[in-house]
């Protein structure tokens, strides 16, 4: 039995979320590895919606993530302030 991964929406994709009625963190299953850009499909979410996908508490682009069961993954849109994205640890990403 897989464990689902807790997901969270930041910024903009908070709204996202409460738009299609998810909790935050939202549960969901995940029968085998994916990377963030099959789940932002899974989701389906706009690539333009999301710059970085935090994996367990480290930043990725969306194309570099990989997630499993049990893992716990943020998604954060573009336009996140500048200090934040130092704090976040995703300033030199782009």
């Amino acid at each position: 039995m897989s464990n689902p991964i807790e997901l969270r929406g930041f910024m903009g994709l908070f709204k996202v979320f409460k738009e299609r009625n998810w909790s935050n963190p939202y549960i969901l299953t995940i029968e085998k590895i994916v990377t963030g850009d099959e789940l932002l499909i899974m989701l389906e979410i706009e690539k333009e919606q999301v710059e970085i996908i935090f994996v367990n508490g480290k930043a990725f682009l969306p194309s570099d993530a990989r997630i499993q069961s049990g893992d716990r993954v943020a998604l954060v849109p573009p336009g996140t302030p500048g200090p934040y994205r130092v704090l976040l640890g995703f300033v030199k990403k782009e």
